[in-house]
C-alpha cells in the first residue's frame, strides 16, 4: 500500500469532474517515455523462531528500516516514527503486519528492473544477517494466525483495521497475512489506456494462476493454490473485483472516475494526521459536506489518496497497476513485469492479446477469476481452453513483444529471458504452490517448517 507523498499542486481544490479526469490525462506519455515500475512485498521473520517482528522490538522492523540508511535511503516519519524510506531505487514501505515492500523506481528496461531487485535483495540479506531476520517469498503467511501478528504504527492502517470487519470476512487477512508483486505501466492516450486496461484485466486471472504461491494457512494446506487471490473475494466488494464496466462501449477516463467516486472513503489526510472517514462519500467531500472536515473541500491530493484505496484486479492512477499476483522469489519478481511489458508495450503483441480475449463474455471472465484461486492453470478460460494452454499462447505473444522491443543488456540478452520461470510453469502445468504442496506431502513429512529455508526471497 502506498506511502503518503505530497507533490506540487496537491493542495489545489477540485472544482469539478474535469479535475478528476485530468489526473488520468496527465498520465499520458509518448512511447519513448513509457517506463516500468515494479512493487514487491515479502514476509520478514525472525530466524530464531520464524515469528514476525514488531516495529518496536530490538532488531525489529524499526531497526530494519533504519539500517537501510547506510545504503543512502532517507527515512520517512509519521508522528516521529520511521515508517518508510526513499532512495534512488524508489521507496521502502511497510504493510500492516510488517511485510516489507520495495516500490521500485520508474525504469526503462527489464534488465534495470531485475538489477534493482537484485540490489534490494543483497541489502536485505546483509541487514537481515546482522539483525537475525530472514525474508520469505510467498503470497500468504504459512503459519501465523492474525492474533500472532503485529501492527505497524501507520495511521491509515488503524482506520482500515477498524473498517475491514464491517464490509467483509477476510479483509484483516489481506492486510496482515498477504504479500503481492505488482507492475505499473504507462499509456499513451485514452484509447491506448482502454485497450491496455481491457487486455490486462481479462488476462489478470492468468497472471494469478502463473504466480500462484499461497497454499498454506496456519501450517496446513488451505485448499487453494492462491489463497491470497481468494481473500480478495471477501475483503470489500465496493472496492475490489474484475470491473466489468471496463468492457462497456464508451469506457474511458470518465468511467473510471465515476467508479472511483462510488468507492467509499477510508480517510482524509490533514496536518500530518489521518482522519477517519471510512464509509463516507468522496462526492460529499468535493462539495464540502464531509463531516470530519466540515466546510472543507477535497483537493487534488485527496483525489490521489482516494484512488489508492480502490483495490480492483487492475487499477488506474495515472498509470495502470497489475494487481493479481502472489509474491515469490526474485526470479518471479523479474518475470511479472516481463509478462505485462511484453504484452502491453509492443503494438503487435497488444493487438494479438486483444484478439485472444475480445470475444470473451463477462460471465466467462468472472467464472475464470473465481476458479483460479483453487485451480490455477487447471481452470478454464471463457473460450473453453485450459489456462495452461492459454498461458503458452500468451507467453509466446509476450516473448515476441519483448524481442521486438530489442532492449538488450550489455552481453546481448533479450528481455524475453525473464519469462523463463513462467515458461517452466506453463510447460509443466505445476505452479510454485503445487511444488510446495508436493514437498509438504513428500519429503517435508506433513510439516511446513522447511519452507523457511526453501521459499526465501
Amino acid at each position: 500500500m502506498s506511502n503518503k507523498l505530497i507533490a506540487a499542486g496537491d493542495a489545489a481544490p477540485i472544482e469539478g469532474k474535469a479535475d478528476l479526469i485530468g489526473l488520468f490525462e496527465r498520465g499520458e506519455k509518448p512511447k519513448s517515455d513509457w517506463r516500468i515500475g515494479t512493487e514487491h512485498e515479502k514476509f520478514v521473520f525472525r530466524l530464531t523462531d520464524h515469528g514476525q517482528p514488531s516495529w518496536e522490538e530490538p532488531n525489529g522492523i524499526r531497526d530494519l528500516l533504519e539500517a537501510f540508511g547506510r545504503y543512502g535511503w532517507e527515512p520517512v516519519l509519521e508522528d516521529g516514527r520511521i515508517i518508510a524510506a526513499t532512495g534512488a531505487d524508489g521507496s521502502l514501505s511497510l504493510e500492516p503486519a510488517g511485510q516489507f515492500e520495495l516500490s521500485g523506481a520508474a525504469l526503462e528496461t527489464l534488465h534495470q528492473t531485475c538489477a534493482e531487485t537484485g540490489r534490494h535483495r543483497e541489502q536485505c540479506l546483509a541487514i537481515g544477517e546482522e539483525l537475525g531476520l530472514g525474508f520469505l517469498g510467498l503470497g500468504f503467511n504459512p503459519i501465523a494466525t492474525r492474533a500472532q501478528l503485529p501492527w505497524m504504527p501507520k495511521g491509515r492502517y488503524a482506520i482500515m483495521r477498524r473498517h475491514m470487519p464491517r464490509v467483509g470476512q477476510l479483509g484483516l487477512d489481506m492486510m496482515q497475512r498477504t504479500c503481492t508483486v505488482q507492475t505499473n505501466l504507462d499509456y499513451g492516450s485514452e484509447a491506448d489506456m482502454v485497450k491496455k486496461f481491457r487486455v490486462s484485466l481479462a488476462l489478470q486471472p492468468l497472471g494469478t494462476a502463473l504466480f500462484a504461491n499461497s497454499p498454506f494457512t496456519e501450517g496446513k494446506p488451505n485448499g487453494f493454490l492462491s489463497y491470497r487471490s481468494h481473500i480478495w473475494t471477501d475483503t470489500d466488494p465496493a472496492r475490489t473485483g474484475m470491473l466489468p464496466f471496463v468492457f462497456d462501449e464508451g469506457f474511458g477516463y470518465e468511467s473510471y472516475a465515476d467508479y472511483a467516486l462510488n468507492v467509499p472513503m477510508y480517510f482524509a489526510y490533514r496536518d500530518g494526521r489521518y482522519l477517519d472517514a471510512a464509509g463516507k462519500s468522496f462526492r460529499d467531500f468535493i462539495e464540502g459536506r464531509l463531516d470530519v472536515l466540515p466546510g472543507e473541500r477535497a483537493t487534488y491530493g485527496d483525489w490521489k489518496d482516494h484512488l489508492s484505496t480502490a483495490f480492483p484486479e487492475v487499477r488506474m492512477k495515472g498509470y495502470l497497476e497489475m494487481r493479481g499476483s502472489d509474491s515469490g522469489p526474485q526470479s518471479r519478481i523479474c518475470a511479472l513485469p516481463a509478462l505485462w511489458v511484453g504484452l502491453l508495450y509492443d503494438g503487435t503483441a497488444l493487438d494479438a492479446a486483444w484478439d485472444l480475449v475480445k470475444g470473451w463474455n463477462i460471465e466467462g471472465q468472472q467464472r475464470m477469476r473465481d476458479e483460479v484461486p483453487r485451480l490455477a492453470l487447471k481452470a478454464t478460460a471463457p473460450d473453453g481452453k485450459s489456462l495452461q494452454t492459454l498461458a503458452k499462447e500468451v507467453l509466446a505473444i509476450a516473448a515476441g513483444g519483448l524481442d521486438r522491443r530489442a532492449r538488450e543488456n550489455s552481453i546481448g540478452d533479450s528481455e524475453a529471458g525473464f519469462l523463463t520461470p513462467l515458461w517452466e510453469i506453463a510447460d509443466s502445468g505445476q505452479t510454485l504452490a503445487e511444488y510446495w504442496l508436493e514437498r509438504f506431502h513428500g519429503p517435508w513429512g506433513g510439516t511446513v517448517d522447511p519452507i523457511w529455508d526453501e521459499a526465501l526471497f
